[in-house]
């Protein structure tokens, strides 16, 4: 081989190389942190995310779900996403209610009680949500809400005054304000920890969907399901706005595309599976039942107890927030 040409292969060798380098370099990971089990619907619809992102992006977006609290606890995603320790995670919008009342709006009992209702008040809020948590360098892309939820005991509850006593889960601030005005013991209890505190009895009666229900197989320590309506709270999905800046324009606009689409299917996954959850806790022996007209009035009255605070605490832009709400 004459110099010159051996001079030009090495030159092509070491373009590939380079160009090969690049490529393995040119790909980013994420993390994702979620709360909730493999099999729930919300954790599905985040491996679906994921998949449609790979695809969009040719590989070059790879983002990593960690269900169940793998990664970092329901009550540490937040931080972990503010911090970059994860770029991406979920979370129960409620859970961050103690920093900024306008987190919980959601879980106000018994104000929007329909699918229909919880849109027009995401609607209402999420401008709200969104610079609250962008001052924190956190970006909100979606928000999935649960089914409606109900009220899950060990024995009967006909009136408020059943509730009275009860050790009763509580997983944000309404849930623990619901416990004192009822006059029930709160327990904090996050979802990864739930089927053990039944099972041992460190509660006997909670407030949750269908489909915590249907996870935790709620039916092996509690008998009563009451369909009370109560909110349907919503998961957000946060990105750390530094890791989603650091991303080329095409692969930002991927992956904000896949998230409007997940938070549509969400949404509709959601609803449809609402009637199902109820069926499979009554075929495996809950009795699912309307509550009595008693009870129907106690919780109405929580729920205007609740609603006065909130506004208390959010002020103007709650009471806003509110009286749109309800035109």
């Amino acid at each position: 081989m004459s110099d010159g040409l051996f001079r030009k292969s090495r030159y092509w060798i070491v373009a590939l190389m380079g160009t090969f380098a690049f490529s393995v370099n040119a790909q980013t990971k994420w993390d994702l942190a979620s709360a909730y089990p493999v099999s729930n619907f919300h954790t599905e619809n985040l491996q679906q995310l994921a998949a449609d992102v790979d695809k969009a992006t040719d590989g070059k977006l790879k983002i990593v779900v960690h269900p169940n609290g793998s990664l970092f606890p329901a009550n540490g995603i937040k931080r972990a996403v503010q911090t970059g320790q994860a770029q991406m995670g979920e979370v129960l919008v409620s859970v961050l209610a103690n920093e900024n009342p306008i987190f919980g709006v959601d879980s106000i009992p018994f104000l929007a009680t329909s699918y229909k209702e919880s849109a027009k008040l995401w609607k209402l809020s999420k401008n709200a949500t969104d610079a609250a948590l962008q001052k924190q360098g956190i970006k909100v892309v979606y928000a999935v809400p649960w089914p409606p939820q109900g009220l899950y005991s060990k024995s009967p509850i006909n009136s408020g005054a059943d509730m009275k006593g009860l050790k009763w889960r509580a997983y944000n601030p309404a849930t623990s304000k619901i416990a004192e005005i009822v006059g029930a013991q709160p327990v904090t209890v996050q979802v990864a920890d739930l089927a053990q505190a039944m099972a041992t009895g460190t509660i006997n009666s909670m407030m949750t969907s269908g489909a915590t229900g249907v996870d935790i197989k709620v039916w092996e320590s509690l008998k009563y399901y009451y369909e009370v309506d109560a909110w349907l709270p919503k998961n957000i999905l946060m990105i750390n706005q530094k890791a989603l800046d650091s991303l080329d324009k095409p692969t930002q606009a991927a992956l904000l595309k896949a998230c409007a689409e997940a938070e549509k299917r969400g949404t509709r996954i959601s609803e449809e599976k609402t009637k199902g959850f109820n069926e499979t806790l009554a075929k495996n022996g809950m009795i699912v039942q309307k509550p009595s007209p008693q009870l129907k009035n106690d919780l109405d009255r929580v729920g205007r107890i609740m609603v006065a605070e909130w506004i208390r605490s959010a002020g103007d832009e709650g009471q806003k927030i509110i009286e749109e709400f309800k035109k």
